[in-house]
């Protein structure tokens, strides 16, 4: 049986009394992004190394004290791949996380082979995770207590494996490491909105269009983004991307045109068929001079100095990459390579200048990486 479900707000201030002096807490959240529009967190998970307990966020709105919890710097929050449960927390709530590990960045600074939580439990707690409802719908009530279980799972051992890759990240000397790039975690934010008619622009696929199917394409995005909002549904269970490109290529100009094209079924055909005919409309009515058009991408000028020192760079690198044996992208990836190629730092202040440098790379490998750009 999966823990009990906290459902009322009494209860949830309980909960959290009680963790106040517990550390580390895990935590996790689930989502609904595979089925819903909006994103929001539907279920909350929180486990200490004796128990666990979920929280239903639906029955307590706004999760009142969750957000002092995050940010109480005496208690270390374990999640497993932070990224989304903090942006998404931070854009629903408001709330940021202060003190926080992370077994999937640690993973990743001991180069295990699988960074995956059910890969590092199976290996290293010989726990094997049920995957049935990876892809569930946790906006739906009631949750099955399956579903909660499985939930459950997600941080009632994460505690242990965060001691387990601890140990080894302090035995090579890496959990400074670790620390840093948790610390950094801690500053994300949700994305600010794309407006509707730009996102279009992005879809794969996209690009090859004519500029007047380019047209139709945007309006059917546009019109297919509002209905996802309004029924608070997933774009691509509207409609999948590939049926508005078609659509764009080929606008249909009557229902039973439209019904004729592959991926679009009778129900929306006769929900939503004017709709869909009213953006192809709007698309082919669009003025030539309005067309949408692509920027153009400004091409680099040829630099042969900063080629040089990118080359140098990855020569270093794969030195290091075989020394630490890590991955070349969580020792120092591609983007982060040309931006010292490019600033040229002359010692490690200037190092410390270009965007995206840590601390620990400085501290560890800095004066070979400037030797490299000064050769």
């Amino acid at each position: 049986m999966p823990p009990p479900l906290i459902a009322h707000p009494a209860e949830f201030t309980q909960l959290l009394d009680s963790l106040r002096g517990e550390s580390p807490v895990a935590v996790d959240t689930e989502a609904a992004s595979f089925h819903r529009y909006h994103d929001r967190v539907y279920l909350l998970q929180l486990s200490t190394r004796r128990e666990t307990h979920l929280v239903d966020p639906v029955a307590v709105p706004g999760l009142p004290g969750f957000g002092d919890f995050l940010a109480d710097e005496r208690i270390e929050l374990i999640f497993h791949d932070a990224d989304y449960d903090l942006r998404l927390l931070q854009h629903e709530f408001g709330f940021r996380a202060t003190r926080l590990f992370d077994t999937r960045v640690a993973a990743q600074f001991l180069n295990e082979p699988g960074i995956g939580l059910a890969a590092l439990l199976e290996k290293h707690l010989g726990v094997q995770l049920d995957k049935r409802f990876q892809r569930a719908d946790w906006a739906a009530r009631p949750l099955t207590d399956a579903m909660l279980e499985y939930a459950a799972m997600d941080t009632r051992h994460l505690p242990v494996l965060r001691d387990l890759l601890g140990a080894r990240l302090d035995e090579k000397g890496r959990l400074s490491w670790v620390a840093e790039e948790c610390e950094l975690l801690t500053a994300v934010r949700w994305p600010d909105p794309v407006p509707r008619e730009e996102a279009a622009l992005s879809v794969k696929g996209a690009r090859a269009l004519s500029p007047r199917a380019l047209a139709v394409f945007r309006e059917l995005h546009v019109w297919r983004d509002r209905t996802a909002e309004a029924l608070d549904r997933a774009a691509f269970r509207v409609m999948v991307n590939e049926v508005l490109l078609a659509m764009a290529e080929r606008p249909p100009a009557t229902l039973a045109e439209l019904a004729s094209v592959r991926g679009v079924g009778r129900e929306i055909v006769e929900r939503r068929g004017p709709e869909i005919l009213g953006a192809i409309e709007r698309g082919l009515a669009i003025p030539e001079s309005d067309l949408p058009k692509y920027p153009r991408v400004p091409r680099h000028k040829p630099d042969p100095a900063f080629d040089l020192r990118l080359e140098r760079l990855r020569a270093v690198r794969a030195t290091l990459v075989a020394e630490f044996d890590l991955q070349p992208g969580v020792l120092c990836p591609n983007w982060l390579l040309e931006g010292i190629a490019r600033g040229a730092p002359g010692d490690e202040s200037a190092l410390a200048q270009v965007p995206g440098v840590r601390r620990w790379q400085i501290e560890t490998f800095g004066p070979r990486l400037l030797s490299a750009v000064a050769a």
